[in-house]
């Protein structure tokens, strides 16, 4: 019995760990994984609002946002990858407002100028 538990143990190790440490490492903070590009300006309990700056070439680890709105301070053109390693392109005139369901992804800034703009990430309301 304590063998196929340790059996069980070491299949469980080799075969589901990674699965389970890429879902942490893909879950995370932009703030802390490229705090060049992200500063955190308020974080409450419902809102958190992001400063990103992004210079051309640059791009960022992955990580991940909840639902959230975007305000394109500069003109901007994006490379975004995603988990599963689909990408796609997002550009963005300055003052424009874009909402985004949650998401994962790193981004590339492929414009032809450093980027700015304000990330508002939502929080759900505590009742």
């Amino acid at each position: 019995m304590k063998k196929n538990i340790v059996s069980f143990l070491v299949v469980f190790s080799f075969f589901f760990w990674p699965v389970f440490m890429t879902e942490i490492v893909l879950a995370q903070d932009a703030a802390e994984v490229s705090p060049d590009s992200y500063k955190v300006l308020l974080d409450n309990e419902r809102v958190r609002v992001l400063e990103y700056q992004i210079s051309v070439g640059k791009k960022d680890e992955m990580h991940s946002h909840p639902a959230y709105v975007v305000y394109a301070i500069t003109p901007g053109k994006f490379n975004f990858t995603f988990p599963d390693g689909k990408t796609m392109v997002r550009e963005g005139k300055a003052g424009e407002v874009m909402f985004l369901e949650s998401e994962t992804h790193s981004t590339e800034n492929i414009g032809g100028a450093e980027a700015k703009g304000l990330i508002i990430e939502l929080k759900e309301p505590k009742m």
